[in-house]
């Protein structure tokens, strides 16, 4: 592994956090997920370690890939932190669900 914390570096922690979101929400529906706080818990760890290190891409790697909704990515990381007792479970589960597998798959293009 690249030891130089550049695009490389944070890409390939960004995909194995999206990785692992993917597997750890595979057949969870939204109301196993909204009674399981340890899932909860971990999956917005998660999001905030996805949001941390896609802001610390280069501004170059972000207009390559201009398809991928930066600020919402840095943006959910805000919500999360700064309202964490007041953050929309259905919210949440539907970024997991839908929008992860998506940001992997326009990382991976």
């Amino acid at each position: 592994m690249n030891n130089a914390k550049d695009d490389t570096y944070y890409l390939e922690k960004l995909k194995k956090d999206l990785q692992f979101i993917i597997a750890h929400m595979e057949d969870v529906d939204v109301e196993h997920f909204s009674a399981d706080e340890v899932l909860q818990d971990s999956m917005m760890f998660r999001l905030i370690q996805i949001s941390e290190n896609a802001r610390k891409l280069t501004e170059a790697f972000k207009s390559q890939h201009n398809q991928i909704p930066w600020n919402d990515v840095y943006g959910l990381r805000n919500r999360i932190v700064h309202d964490y007792g007041m953050v929309d479970l259905y919210i949440v589960y539907s970024t997991l669900a839908k929008d992860i597998p998506e940001l992997l798959n326009n990382l991976e293009m």
